[in-house]
């Protein structure tokens, strides 16, 4: 069995290779990883301060999360076309609580631009908008008749 020291240095070296750290945070997941294992091996609860701390803080910036062709989960820095159904599935969120949680304003779409955009375009050349004005306007004459 791996000793404690060198589970929290495999677990901190995995985190670290996927997300940006400076040498400040470094030793504090050190720490925090190193408290939270020792808790449970001895059969205590993890600290509730620890997990919050990890838990609150984004993997990216909100700025540098939303970018012409690929769009990034803040709570776990992959990259995406698209966040409601990564946000569903992986972190049992909805798109509102994430929202709330890193104060992301409604207006913000949770897609990458270039996506958003390609599938705007290909709703115009299937004329999907042509299509909704004619059922409007049926639905409309419908009820004026009665």
């Amino acid at each position: 069995m791996a000793t404690l020291l060198e589970m929290v240095a495999e677990i901190v070296a995995s985190h670290a290779s996927t997300t940006t750290m400076t040498k400040e945070e470094l030793v504090s997941e050190l720490a925090a990883v190193h408290q939270a294992l020792a808790a449970l091996e001895k059969g205590e609860a993890v600290p509730v301060e620890v997990a919050e701390e990890a838990a609150a803080a984004p993997a990216i910036s909100r700025k540098k999360a939303f970018g012409k062709d690929k769009v990034v989960c803040m709570l776990c820095g992959k990259e995406m076309k698209t966040l409601a159904r990564h946000l569903k599935t992986a972190h049992g969120m909805s798109p509102g609580e994430y929202r709330k949680q890193f104060d992301i304003p409604r207006t913000q779409p949770l897609a990458a631009r270039a996506y958003s955009e390609s599938r705007r375009q290909m709703a115009v050349d299937r004329g999907l908008g042509d299509n909704l004005a004619k059922a409007r306007a049926a639905r409309g004459k419908g009820k004026k008749k009665k």
